[in-house]
């Protein structure tokens, strides 16, 4: 099969983002060749094309998408051709028309989940599972705080938490974006930018702070984010969006109520097989059920990938990205 392709022979701004044409073999032992009928835009992307993740080059771009299996390699037993599947993580790649891939990356998708919302949910899905439910769960009545509260991964965040009855804040970058993450269940929303952001925390919460901070921003919102915790909360620094966290002073946790902080990345939750059925199993659960409500704000024809990466990282998207080839 004849596949479009994307890769970076240099890590850099969204300029280095290439296109070649190639034609894909028969997937080897393991293996899975995947006709893409959706991509996702995750911020994870950015990371491998400026080289904040390390990967070899040259290197694709993209771990998540949403198609139909064409073909199955020696082995592989769990999946079919014609099945409908979606890809996580494994190598970077899914910036393409097809691709092979994998099997132990690649998950059914039910009848009921279509292929862009497969796209669009799927490793921001999985993320959302993760921290809600196994690296940081909040009980219900408690405070949340979720930046990036109109994100992609943050809006699936919201409703994720609502359902399990946790009260949260959220902050947003612009006032357009207030109703949305109210829409997505946040009950308080301020602008991150607020001056007066710690102290309204501070007043929302009876003076307590939030029990978690799921923060995907980074750097930008450490020192906010250390102010507004209740004591032995958890701060759950999931993403890189404004820079990674540097230089943490253990004793700005100890000041602050022995703080805990984890840096969880979706993957190290994915890595056993039975977790990740499980996990992606919850994914698929939870948007049948109608709690994850899947925004698509914005698509691009795949081979407009730089121009998606100059728009995400100026924050200038709301919801989850598709790139559609």
């Amino acid at each position: 099969m004849e596949a479009i392709q994307a890769f970076i022979a240099a890590n850099g701004g969204p300029e280095v983002i290439q296109w070649r044409t190639v034609d894909l073999p028969a997937p080897g032992p393991g293996e899975v060749l995947l006709r893409h009928e959706a991509v996702g835009l995750n911020f994870i992307d950015t990371y491998i094309r400026t080289g904040l993740y390390a990967a070899k080059l040259p290197s694709g771009l993209g771990f998540e998408a949403g198609g139909v299996i064409e073909a199955l390699g020696e082995g592989v037993t769990h999946l079919a051709p014609g099945m409908r599947a979606a890809t996580l993580g494994g190598a970077p790649g899914a910036y393409a028309t097809a691709r092979i891939v994998a099997a132990r990356d690649v998950y059914p998708v039910p009848d009921e989940i279509d292929a862009r919302t497969a796209a669009a949910v799927f490793l921001k899905g999985a993320t959302a599972e993760v921290l809600a439910e196994r690296c940081a769960p909040v009980a219900p009545g408690e405070w949340a705080l979720v930046p990036a509260a109109a994100g992609g991964v943050g809006q699936l965040l919201l409703q994720w938490l609502k359902d399990r009855g946790v009260r949260v804040i959220g902050t947003v970058g612009s006032p357009d974006k207030v109703p949305l993450a109210q829409a997505c269940g946040a009950e308080v929303v301020f602008l991150s930018d607020d001056p007066e952001l710690v102290a309204k925390v501070r007043e929302t919460t009876g003076g307590k702070g939030v029990r978690v901070s799921y923060d995907g921003v980074g750097m930008a919102n450490w020192r906010t984010t250390l102010d507004c915790m209740a004591p032995r909360g958890t701060i759950a620094s999931f993403g890189n969006a404004s820079g990674p966290v540097t230089g943490v002073a253990l004793r700005d946790l100890a000041t602050r109520g022995s703080l805990f902080v984890t840096r969880p990345g979706v993957y190290d939750y994915y890595r056993d097989p039975e977790e990740a059925r499980a996990g992606a199993a919850r994914v698929w659960e939870m948007v049948a059920k109608g709690v994850l409500k899947v925004s698509v704000g914005q698509t691009y024809a795949l081979t407009d990938a730089a121009q998606a990466h100059i728009d995400l990282e100026a924050r200038r998207t709301v919801g989850s990205t598709l790139l559609l080839p």
